[in-house]
């Protein structure tokens, strides 16, 4: 009767409900009772079909070394609830196969009972039939068993007639998940070896395995790849039409060794950096060098800068810590990219400075490229310069070159109509000279050039304008990688946090603690915390240095 207690102990609370209500034995039953106590009374036409298999052991009990009985309760406001059940401890290779295929024929009689019939009473399976182009047999265990054309072949039985195992259901999951542990989370093709050298054919395998790979928590901190969203549309700075270096982008990059003294002896060197400003309207860049990376250091750069080149809007740099205490010593508004309050800062007419998610790189690429550029250019220059005659003087000259032949450079595809032979650099709108003068795109004519000096600076700089939108926009459209969209990651999913020089078992895992959208909803960053020596630290990362191990949206489906 144990069995059927579940479903007993509905009515016992139903009474236990009905005295309560103090009813005498002939009243009628309240509606909302009544109707309960009629659905509880028509479900137990179905125990009819309860059906308990007696054989519990697929062997003897006096063969099991350890027998234990074990007992759960529980309890709730309604009920109070316990089970008990033999468990006995399995001895050899011969009882653990015993076991097994004791609950493989069971799932094989669950799933395949129309097939199991077919082939006892020899008539042809189902043309529906899952297993049909196996061509099924039933060995003298009545397990089912691939029939296939190996049957004369030297082999085990195993390995000519594998045990059908269904793919779809839950013990198909548990044994190719045994064997993919047996082979240390390798690959489908060492998984699905294991699983058939087993002698066992899950129907789906190759699918059933992939979604387990796909799934397996060690085989994506093992081997997972990144965390990725599609590439987010260009900011306004950089498409809108304004002054050269009013949006710029800063970074730092060297050291190189200059000649400071010479001695009796020799000579002392000293260290130099540079700092490199990039325009991220008409790319043009601007580089001042450096004694030290420290925050003085970078304010006389920045100083000396904004005197050449004006008042500068906005500043993009990464979390350096000689940018972010240049910001505070300078009182600028100075915008993390994790604040909510980002646009209102944007909105106003003060110089405002954005600073990018730690290890991000990949997010300042348009002055990150113009760094490798410099430092190619400024190598092959340094291949003629002697190191003994490389003093603070020559390095600051080489970086003059280095912007000039950087300017000079085209930011659009050279044209190659004779009707139009001018090119469009930065330099242009820099300089305001330019080799093709007679290149005009305004309302102004060619014989404005020779009227006055200054409609002849009108006219390049509308040249330059027009050739800028017409010319160089076109060419950001593309985007040249991350182009589809990616499920966002998103608050309690735990993710391994990608640490730089660091082994990737030594990474640390983390949980999201807020992701942060962008403003087309794409989830490119997001707050982590990780355990430290014992106490919580958070980190703003983006999801490029992030794997995701566990997606909480996906565990709570």
């Amino acid at each position: 009767m144990g069995f059927v207690a579940p479903v007993i102990i509905k009515g016992k609370t139903l009474l236990r409900e009905l005295i309560s209500q103090k009813l005498e034995w002939d009243d009628m039953l309240p509606e909302e009772l009544r109707q309960e106590w009629e659905n509880w009374r028509d479900s137990l036409r179905l125990l009819e079909q309860l059906q308990i298999p007696r054989k519990f052991l697929p062997m003897s009990l006096q063969k099991y070394e350890k027998k234990e009985v074990c007992v759960y309760c529980d309890a709730s406001e309604k009920a109070i609830a316990a089970v008990a059940y033999l468990m006995a401890g399995i001895v050899g290779s011969h009882a653990y196969m015993a076991s097994e295929h004791f609950i493989i024929q069971q799932v094989q009689h669950e799933v395949y009972a129309t097939e199991i019939d077919c082939i006892r009473s020899k008539s042809p399976l189902p043309k529906d039939s899952s297993i049909r182009t196996l061509n099924p047999v039933i060995d003298e265990e009545g397990m089912l068993r691939v029939g296939g054309r190996l049957g004369q072949a030297d082999l085990s039985t195993g390995h000519k007639h594998p045990l059908i195992i269904p793919g779809h259901h839950h013990i198909a999951t548990l044994l190719v998940r045994h064997y993919h542990e047996q082979v240390k989370h390798q690959g489908r093709h060492f998984s699905e070896g294991a699983v058939r050298a087993a002698g066992l054919w899950v129907t789906s395998g190759k699918r059933l395995i992939n979604s387990l790979i796909y799934k397996c928590v060690k085989c994506r901190k093992l081997r997972g790849r990144e965390a990725q969203q599609k590439m987010a549309n260009l900011p306004v700075d950089r498409l809108t039409q304004s002054p050269p270096f009013t949006y710029v982008g800063v970074d730092t990059f060297g050291p190189w060794n200059v000649v400071t003294r010479r001695t009796r002896g020799g000579q002392a060197n000293s260290k130099r950096w540079a700092l490199l400003f990039t325009c991220l309207v008409v790319r043009a860049i601007h580089i001042e060098v450096i004694e030290e990376l420290s925050t003085s250091a970078f304010i006389n750069a920045l100083r000396r800068f904004t005197s050449i080149r004006g008042r500068v809007k906005e500043f993009r740099s990464d979390r350096g810590t000689n940018f972010i205490g240049a910001a505070g010593i300078l009182n600028v508004h100075v915008i993390n990219v994790e604040d909510e309050q980002i646009q209102s800062f944007l909105s106003e007419n003060k110089t405002s400075w954005i600073f990018n998610p730690p290890h991000s790189s990949h997010m300042g690429g348009v002055w990150e490229r113009m760094i490798g550029i410099s430092r190619r250019i400024l190598d092959s220059m340094l291949t003629d310069v002697s190191s003994k005659n490389f003093t603070h003087e020559v390095l600051t000259t080489l970086m003059a070159e280095v912007c000039a032949i950087v300017n000079a450079r085209p930011i659009v595809p050279i044209s190659s109509d004779p009707e139009s032979p001018g090119i469009l650099t930065p330099s242009t709108l820099l300089t305001l000279k330019t080799e093709h003068v007679e290149e005009m795109v305004s309302d102004f004519q060619i014989k404005d050039l020779y009227k006055s000096q200054w409609r002849q600076v009108q006219s390049l700089a509308d040249q330059f304008w027009g050739k800028w939108k017409n010319e160089y926009l076109h060419t950001l459209q593309r985007r040249h990688k991350w182009f589809s969209d990616e499920p966002n990651v998103s608050q309690d999913d735990v993710v391994l946090l990608k640490e730089k020089n660091t082994a990737r078992n030594e990474w640390p895992i983390g949980v999201i603690e807020k992701a942060i959208p962008s403003t087309d909803g794409k989830v490119r960053k997001a707050v982590v915390r990780v355990i430290r020596e014992k106490s919580a630290t958070t980190y703003t990362r983006p999801i490029s240095e992030m794997v995701v191990l566990l997606s909480a949206e996906k565990s709570n489906k």
